[in-house]
């Protein structure tokens, strides 16, 4: 059975059109490298956990504050990296500069016995839908096709929302 992991993407619409705020993956593997490098805020969970009280869990965890919204639209599942990663839109806005995110413990440098603490999330930026498409992992980029569809031409205000 595969690896699931939840999460939410969330979004504004501007003057700019429509923008996502991602999470650069914290840690020494990912300090350099900036082109797929990002996430939606998600994590992993077990088959017993409600997905979408994961994907808040997550959110909240990772950046540090609770999702600026009340409604969510399901963008489905994704197969990628042997996960199936299910997410959701949420309109609001955050300060991305704000952001304070959890940890995890490494070995590093590796095999050295020493045990540093790293953020999940080094840092969050807010990003127009082409700039994303770059920098976010590769498995990720359909979730922002799919969003885009799921906005109304002419009132990108007023999506088709679950709760």
């Amino acid at each position: 059975m595969p690896t699931r992991s939840a999460g939410v993407l969330l979004y504004r619409v501007g003057a700019a059109g429509v923008e996502v705020l991602l999470g650069h993956m914290g840690g020494p593997y990912w300090g350099r490298k900036d082109a797929g490098g990002w996430s939606i805020p998600k994590g992993e969970h077990g088959p017993d956990e409600d997905p979408m009280d994961v994907a808040r869990r997550e959110f909240a965890e990772e950046l540090g504050s609770p999702v600026p919204a009340a409604g969510f639209l399901p963008l489905g599942e994704v197969r990628a990296s042997g996960k199936v990663i299910t997410i959701w839109a949420a309109e609001g806005d955050l300060d991305a500069s704000a952001t304070r995110s959890n940890t995890f413990d490494l070995e590093w440098p590796p095999h050295s016995g020493q045990v540093r603490a790293f953020p999940e999330i080094d840092r969050a930026a807010w990003f127009g839908v082409d700039e994303a498409r770059v920098r976010l992992a590769g498995g990720q980029v359909p979730f922002l096709d799919r969003l885009l569809a799921a906005l109304p031409e002419g009132d990108r205000h007023a999506p088709r929302w679950t709760t």
